[in-house]
């Protein structure tokens, strides 16, 4: 169904970011494509519909066939009926305003008439669980509303091909299964095929047929997920697990795992629990509530962040996590009590705010709008009265060597956040909140962005996370807060909420269950052979 036969692929005047890469996607597979940041994982799948180089420019030798179709020969219109795209930015896609027109765009450029367009509607918000949005408007979604209508709008359309760069990124764990779930049910059952770059593998790989490692060096191997993740440098928490165990090809599913450790007689021991002791509250709300017009996006919130804890804030899409967070630093209105080290952050100007709690959004680069890296950190320091130098030193310390020269727009996803974070850190606040850091980023920024949080735990700062990502909350947090519909329904030690909860279980708790193990980490320090 999709030929590669590409030579080499170049943008102006930069290296080669493709080369020999040369295989074939079969029809009805559910084909994975990895790798780590910079590899050329987005120009290989706007290859696939011409976007690359029909409008990101460059040079593409070798060709890439879709359905029988040449990519150079055909452009993104051209090619429209058979191949559905899906980028990393949903709202960059949308070019209506409310879920409805949007899901119904692409059908009708082309040309489908009103009873099979309302037909494929409901079926497909039926689909991916978004009926109840059918007439909201697009910008009033949440981050991971937004990305299922995306999928939704190119599903409608019932593309041959669907290509997905990074489909899960912003949705909750839940979400995200039924997202998958219903790809999956596509490809089975009526031979979609699909491409699909994502970056947290332990959500898709069990999904996927096959699997394209992209290395670095701009050149593509193709082949099994179970044999493939046994050597590259991707390496997913059952990837980690079978290099502590020993074993040479990757179990795919927790299924498997289990099954394996059993039949070998693996496990490891329980970590010890840490010692708990009392901290100061650096910040503190009570009845803090959100409204946007008649929603409640938070519902009377009562929290503390102690001084030197990481709190992972997790919960549905819609929950009000972000709003919690945007309350926390004052950024957006909300009434009741809240308190930073005896300060109301709603109260002072945007830079003294910062000097009290500082707010890493979604999207980092919202936070960034000077023309360089060298401009934005001058005016980081002048903006927190800090010393000249104070924030290039806070980059540094977070492990990111940049030009000063370099645009913040051409960065990486992990560069922005790092560039952003030191930013945030020249006004050296008492709290600081991040809203989704890991979206986008591979296990080693990850891996980096630990340590930092490690950094600012050690430091006595109250840390606050709102993520999606089980494993990386696994990793960093001490304490979870789970949230529905407004409300805080769960807060308590992360190792006990986690692993009572099914969806927001990390791997290696469902593959040790009923054992209390989180982290790979944890598995390759006390692995033993025992009688299970």
């Amino acid at each position: 169904m999709i030929e590669f036969g590409i030579s080499r692929f170049a943008y102006p005047g930069g290296r080669d970011v493709l080369r020999g890469v040369d295989f074939t996607v079969a029809e009805g597979e559910l084909c994975l494509l990895v790798g780590p940041p910079g590899a050329g994982k987005s120009t290989l799948l706007q290859t696939v519909n011409g976007l690359a180089p029909h409008f990101t420019g460059g040079t593409l030798e070798g060709q890439v066939r879709v359905a029988g179709r040449d990519t150079r020969e055909h452009r993104p219109q051209d090619l429209a009926d058979v191949v559905g795209y899906v980028g990393q930015d949903p709202l960059k896609g949308f070019v209506t305003d409310t879920v409805v027109d949007e899901i119904a765009y692409g059908m009708e450029q082309l040309g489908l008439g009103p009873v099979a367009m309302r037909k494929r509607i409901e079926e497909t918000m039926d689909l991916l669980g978004i009926a109840e949005l059918r007439g909201l408007p697009l910008l009033e979604l949440s981050g991971g509303q937004q990305q299922r209508v995306a999928i939704a709008a190119v599903l409608a359309a019932q593309p041959a091909v669907l290509v997905l760069d990074e489909p899960t990124s912003a949705l909750d764990p839940t979400a995200a299964q039924d997202v998958l779930s219903a790809i999956s049910m596509l490809v089975n059952e009526v031979g979609l095929t699909v491409l699909l770059a994502e970056h947290r593998l332990e959500r898709v790989m069990h999904a996927a047929d096959s699997m394209i490692w992209l290395d670095g060096t701009g050149r593509a191997e193709y082949g099994k997920p179970a044999e493939l993740l046994a050597h590259t440098s991707i390496q997913p928490p059952l990837a980690q697990l079978a290099k502590a165990a020993g074993w040479e090809t990757v179990p795919l599913t927790v299924r498997d795992a289990r099954r394996r450790a059993r039949a070998e007689g693996l496990s490891p021991r329980e970590p010890f629990p840490s010692p708990s002791h009392p901290a100061r509250a650096a910040l503190t709300c009570e009845n803090l509530t959100v409204r946007y017009g008649q929603q409640v996006a938070v519902n009377g919130v009562s929290l503390q962040l102690a001084a030197g804890e990481v709190t992972a804030v997790m919960g549905r899409n819609g929950a009000g996590k972000s709003s919690l967070l945007w309350a926390l630093q004052g950024g957006i209105p909300s009434s009741g009590e809240l308190s930073v080290d005896g300060e109301d952050p709603r109260a002072l100007g945007a830079a003294a705010a910062r000097r009290v709690v500082s707010l890493v959004p979604q999207t980092a680069a919202d936070l960034l709008y000077l023309p360089t890296v060298g401009q934005e950190l001058a005016q980081a320091d002048k903006e927190s009265e800090a010393a000249p130098g104070t924030a290039r030193r806070l980059l540094a310390t977070l492990g990111v060597e940049l030009s000063g020269d370099e645009d913040p727009r051409d960065l990486s996803e992990g560069q922005r956040l790092a560039l952003v974070l030191a930013i945030q850190l020249a006004a050296r606040p008492a709290v600081v909140l991040l809203d989704e850091p890991t979206r986008g980023l591979d296990y080693g920024a990850k891996a980096r962005l630990a340590e930092v949080i490690a950094g600012l735990r050690s430091a006595g700062i109250a840390v606050a996370v709102s993520t999606h990502d089980v494993e990386f909350a696994a990793q960093v947090s001490t304490r979870t807060v789970l949230m529905a519909d407004g409300d805080i329904i769960a807060d308590g030690e992360t190792r006990h909420i986690t692993t009572s909860s099914p969806a927001y279980s990390p791997q290696m708790a469902k593959v040790f269950a009923p054992l209390d193990i989180l982290t790979p980490a944890e598995v390759a320090a006390g692995l033993r052979e025992v009688e299970w």
